[in-house]
């Protein structure tokens, strides 16, 4: 298949073509969502502009459907200035600006950001939750003249998924689909990015990662724009073939009580690191005029929080347990 005009025309500056790139990867991943139950009702689609001007969004969010308990696929394009939390956050995490004076504490400096992010929560049990986004971040000196290159400019993002119960099967889908789209670019990307997601979605107060992983990157700029763009797009098509087949897979499957109240657990552990950890939620937060409503969409629709809850030794809730207290190399 052809790839789009977006993909291929390196005359349009960066920004744009990402801009295109998510709103056509938002298309296509609440068309195949929604094709797993016709009849249920479709995704809800709001469109939204910032109040100071500086952006727009598309938020599309499904609610108690038949097979999704809530979907969201969000697209925004955003600009601004950065606040100075967001600076130190930006120079404490990545050492060679500090060191170069990429960015000075004592200059202001704008930004803008185009980027899609994706939380699915399926309501069977044995269907597992999953989470994508990808997006592209340029900083600029404050008041840059027209057509300044930006101080500097990366690419981040990645997939990982969340069961409540472990399928070896799905596990290996999904790793193998990721990495047969990082090892067509770099075939360092899927062991790298594999580590940093294990590490990064980690709930460090419970000793165990939020799922069994995936990819997770940023700060990506090691090399040309170009290069890491078509990375990005393939990456970010794969997810669409790694995840969806998941929940056709499960979605039918017969549950218990039992089995949704783990679910619900395991839901509210997975709330746990998007509020305590998550640097994406964090950024968020802390962006004047920021909508809320957007930034917490990955949140549940429902969670639990049981005291002292112990699984049953070798019952499937603690099989899952033990592979969330652990690593696995899943794909070959």
């Amino acid at each position: 298949m052809a790839k789009p005009a977006y993909c291929t025309d390196r005359t349009r500056p960066m920004h744009d073509r990402m801009e295109a790139y998510v709103l056509d990867l938002q298309d296509r991943l609440v068309t195949a969502l929604e094709a797993l139950d016709p009849s249920s009702q479709k995704f809800v689609r709001d469109r939204w502009e910032r109040s100071d001007g500086h952006g727009y969004g598309i938020s599309c969010v499904l609610q108690d459907g038949a097979a999704l308990e809530k979907a969201g696929v969000n697209v925004s394009v955003i600009s601004g200035t950065l606040t100075p939390g967001q600076l130190k956050s930006m120079r404490d995490r990545r050492a060679r600006t500090a060191e170069a004076e990429l960015l000075r504490e004592s200059e202001q400096y704008d930004f803008r950001v185009a980027g899609i992010s994706v939380v699915v929560h399926p309501r069977n049990p044995y269907a597992p939750t999953a989470h994508m986004n990808y997006r592209r971040f340029e900083v600029f000196r404050k008041d840059a003249a027209e057509g300044e290159p930006p101080v500097m400019a990366w690419f981040g993002g990645g997939a990982d998924l969340t069961p409540a119960y472990l399928f070896h099967e799905d596990a290996l889908h999904f790793h193998q689909t990721l990495k047969d789209a990082c090892d067509a670019h770099d075939d360092s990307y899927y062991p790298r990015f594999k580590t940093w997601c294990d590490k990064y979605f980690t709930n460090v107060h419970r000793n165990e990662t939020r799922g069994i992983g995936g990819i997770f990157f940023d700060d990506l700029d090691d090399k040309e724009p170009e290069q890491l763009f078509q990375f990005a797009y393939d990456a970010g098509n794969a997810f669409i073939r790694a995840y969806v087949p998941l929940i056709a897979r499960r979605m039918a499957m017969p549950y218990t009580q039992r089995q949704r109240d783990w679910q619900l657990i395991r839901r509210g552990h997975y709330a746990e690191f998007n509020l305590v950890y998550d640097r994406g939620t964090k950024f968020g937060l802390m962006t004047p005029g920021a909508r809320i409503e957007s930034i917490l969409m990955s949140l549940p629709l429902a969670a639990r929080w049981e005291y002292m809850n112990s699984p049953d030794p070798e019952s499937p809730e603690d099989l899952l347990l033990r592979a969330v207290r652990t690593t696995t190399d899943w794909a070959k």
